[in-house]
């Protein structure tokens, strides 16, 4: 959206900076025309934001490659081998879907809860198969992303990568936390966006609603409001997410396509069952 122009030069010279892989970048503007692109790099330019799933679904359909890695603008890779060694790990495990780095915060190299794709968060440090992902970061096998059917496009922000992650694994896929290739990214709180709340409640319904069995909705809700209630003491964060969550009711979530039985089981045996 050219809102980084110190964050995204950086960003675009880590990227550019890789070794061992061959790189086909694309810089998408979203309601804008890309500024500040080093030559010989691809943009296209969207009319209006449709928001970052929608932008990334985008970028992934103007470049090549087996493998597809997407970067937020204000990340930085700090070490010149980190794409060739998520590929790796990618190449040599076809059952792999999708390989997640560790984000850390550059000034204070702390990563925060939310980053960490697994429920037990404690240990950031601790590697192994996951069931959501970080999507700001993170590399996917594209054949299997193309057959999940790409980013949930009308989530415009929040929760895409949750949706993803579950229809990777329904198609019999996994997902790998490697903490040890590290990404820096500015730990900013998501609350900035004054659409945080509502946006979170509305695509948590729509999330639910898109995947799971009729049987794991209401439960799956119903951990989401418990939690909602449970965090927030701000009253305007609670109005806002109601108004979300009433959103997210009325419908609007796209096709609806729940995953087989066999998935909740998999996923509750990798650590994380599909409603938390």
């Amino acid at each position: 959206m050219n809102d980084r122009p110190e964050e995204f030069p950086q960003a675009m010279a880590s990227l550019l900076a890789q070794q061992d892989v061959d790189l086909d970048v694309v810089v998408v503007g979203n309601g804008c025309v890309p500024a500040q692109v080093p030559a010989g790099v691809k943009t296209v330019a969207l009319a209006e934001n449709v928001g970052i799933p929608e932008g990334r679904n985008v970028g992934a359909q103007h470049v090549g490659g087996e493998l597809l890695f997407f970067f937020d603008n204000d990340a930085v890779l700090p070490h010149p081998d980190a794409l060739a060694r998520l590929a790796a790990a990618l190449l040599r495990e076809p059952g792999l879907a999708y390989a997640q780095p560790r984000i850390a915060d550059p000034k204070t190299v702390v990563t925060v809860r939310r980053w960490v794709p697994r429920l037990r968060a404690g240990d950031p440090t601790r590697p192994g198969i996951v069931t959501v992902m970080a999507e700001g970061v993170v590399m996917i096998r594209r054949s299997a992303f193309d057959a999940a059917g790409g980013w949930p496009g009308d989530f415009f922000l929040f929760h895409e990568g949750i949706d993803l992650a579950w229809r990777l694994w329904d198609q019999g896929g996994t997902g790998r936390y490697l903490p040890d290739i590290v990404v820096h990214h500015p730990a900013t709180n998501p609350a900035r966006h004054d659409r945080f709340y509502r946006l979170s409640a509305r695509n948590r319904v729509w999330l639910a609603q898109r995947n799971l069995p009729t049987p794991l909705i209401p439960l799956n809700l119903a951990t989401f409001v418990l939690l909602a209630l449970w965090r927030l003491r701000d009253r305007t964060a609670l109005r806002a997410t109601a108004a979300g969550f009433r959103e997210g009711l009325r419908g609007g979530h796209g096709q609806r396509t729940p995953m087989r039985w066999r998935t909740v089981a998999r996923l509750t045996r990798a650590g994380r069952p599909p409603i938390v």
